[in-house]
């Protein structure tokens, strides 16, 4: 094996450890399939790689990262797919039924809307007159999470999601 595949290698065995532990400690679990969560993992070091972001390997991603937000993993899709479907679209994700076997994966609807579409339904203004909160308010896109702080955390304390994936609430 050369160099170039067993770090290839160790970085998808890392970023499982990792992806594992932040899933169990909030409440998520990974597919326990593992060589399928590999493979998915695989998928987003090479988007990692190639766009500079890890967007869903199963979703085709444009490119530009402020398009592809929604699309980062864990994606802003994660958990109303979790509620219905007991997976995310991946199927990265499963609910506590897939992980104890009670419940199979299966094909699920991609509900992400079209460039277009997303802009068109993008708030114009926040309500008015909340201006006088002595700090702002931001929101995770991933999970919801409120706080208010100067600034989006860096990491989400509930998903783990980054602070770009913040957005100002009130």
């Amino acid at each position: 094996m050369s160099n170039d595949n067993e770090v290839s290698v160790k970085g998808m065995d890392s970023l499982y450890e990792r992806l594992l532990k932040d899933a169990e400690t909030s409440g998520y679990h990974l597919n326990p399939d593992v060589d399928f969560a590999r493979a998915l993992i695989k998928g987003l070091i090479t988007n990692q790689r190639r766009y500079g972001y890890s967007s869903c390997p199963c979703r085709l991603a444009t490119g530009n990262k402020g398009e592809d937000a929604d699309i980062i993993c864990p994606c802003d899709y994660r958990d109303p797919d979790l509620n219905e479907y007991d997976t995310c679209y991946c199927a990265l994700y499963v609910s506590q039924l897939v992980l104890k076997g009670e419940k199979a994966t299966r094909s699920i609807p991609e509900r992400r809307l079209s460039l277009e579409e997303r802009e068109k339904r993008k708030p114009k203004t926040l309500i008015q007159n909340l201006g006088t909160l002595p700090l702002p308010v931001w929101r995770c896109k991933v999970c919801g999470c409120l706080c208010a702080r100067e600034q989006p955390p860096e990491i989400c304390p509930i998903c783990k999601a980054k602070q770009e994936r913040f957005e100002r609430f009130i």
